[in-house]
């Protein structure tokens, strides 16, 4: 394992463009063409080829791409005990585009134990040297929450669990079950990927509501509190950080704003090691919000876009990073893409040599930085 980890001076978010071959391979083992160990095969096949390109371009992080799954989030929540996977009339409706259908419904007690995810982790480990670390990039507790309550899906939800207090606490539960399985399989970097902020901060989504400062402000705060269950007794050499996103469906999204309205909240009260940022339109707001920062923190600063495969100025992202430098220190500022190239298996509208011309020049500029 490489001597340093994440976040990494330039990093990446997790998820890539998935190969023809592999969508393919998916789309078949649905309609029952080829069995799940061929399925397997082809994407441990592909999954072998990501990492070695990205051990290539010369970056110090290793991933599986996200190729296992359809969704950055759903599979993995799937892999719990106590939930299952169900089809929704509609997806979420994101600018201008509409997603896929999947979503939850609890079907019994949570629990974390022999979760598929671990064995994902170990084929991806087996491939980490002295210059790499691999990580294991995973929704958040509190979006898995979140989508229990999601439209109708909370009618279900408080049949089986009519306590929202044990609801917390065996969603917690889970999720350190989780952790402690993956750390044991050698994991020692694991990201939560968090889109609730990004609804946090959405001005226009809260705007109207009855009581909508209050509502946002206890919501936020027993959101944190999840997460942060899920964090306890954590091992010290274990990374955690979080990747707050406003949506990334085939280069649409789905909130906007500024992180100020949580920004006191989540980077004062999450603990975790760092925080991987959108910062690559005006969607996302100013650096102001990364005062409330504290300075054992690091900020991964999503300055380039994953949804446009348009290089971005080099000398205007280098400004960019002087500029967050007025609220985190330097050192404690690291450099990636704004998301993923695919959150969900359809990918963003990019070609596969775009996407790593984007990660060429994000590994470029850190090193004039840094």
């Amino acid at each position: 394992m490489y001597k340093e980890n994440a976040p990494f001076k330039y990093d990446f978010v997790g998820s890539f463009l998935r190969p023809s071959n592999l969508k393919r391979a998916r789309a078949d083992y649905a309609e029952g063409n080829i069995t799940f160990e061929d399925l397997t095969r082809i994407e441990n096949e592909e999954i072998t080829k990501l990492i070695a390109k990205q051990k290539e371009a010369g970056y110090h992080v290793i991933t599986d791409g996200e190729f296992r799954r359809s969704y950055w989030h759903l599979d993995f929540m799937w892999g719990f005990n106590g939930i299952e996977h169900i089809e929704l009339d509609h997806g979420y409706f994101f600018h201008g585009e509409e997603t896929t259908h999947g979503s939850i419904a609890i079907s019994g007690n949570i629990d974390g134990k022999n979760h598929p995810f671990v064995e994902h982790f170990k084929f991806v480990k087996q491939f980490e040297d002295e210059n790499t670390v691999a990580r294991q990039t995973i929704p958040a507790p509190a979006q898995l929450y979140a989508e229990l309550f999601r439209e109708k899906n909370g009618e279900n939800t408080v049949k089986y669990y009519p306590d929202d207090e044990k609801l917390i606490q065996d969603i917690a539960a889970a999720y350190r079950t989780v952790i402690a399985d993956l750390y044991e399989a050698g994991c020692s970097n694991i990201q939560f990927d968090d889109c609730t902020w990004g609804l946090f901060c959405d001005k226009k989504y809260w705007n109207g509501r009855q009581n909508a400062e209050t509502e946002l402000k206890e919501t936020a705060e027993k959101y944190l509190r999840l997460n942060n269950l899920a964090l306890e007794n954590r091992p010290a050499d274990l990374v955690i950080t979080t990747h707050v996103c406003r949506g990334n469906y085939h280069s649409t999204w789905a909130s906007s704003g500024g992180y100020e309205p949580i920004a006191e909240i989540l980077f004062g009260g999450e603990n975790v090691d760092g925080f991987y940022l959108e910062f690559d339109d005006e969607r996302s707001g100013s650096f102001e919000p990364l005062r409330f920062v504290p300075n054992n923190k690091k900020v991964v600063l999503g300055l380039l876009t994953s949804k446009s495969p348009v290089l971005e100025d080099e000398r205007t992202i280098i400004e960019r990073i002087h500029e967050a430098a007025q609220f985190v220190p330097l050192d404690n500022l690291y450099l990636s893409p704004q998301c993923g190239f695919a959150s969900c298996e359809i990918g963003n509208k990019l070609t596969d040599e775009e996407q790593w011309k984007k990660l060429a020049l994000v590994k470029q500029i850190s090193e004039k930085v840094w």
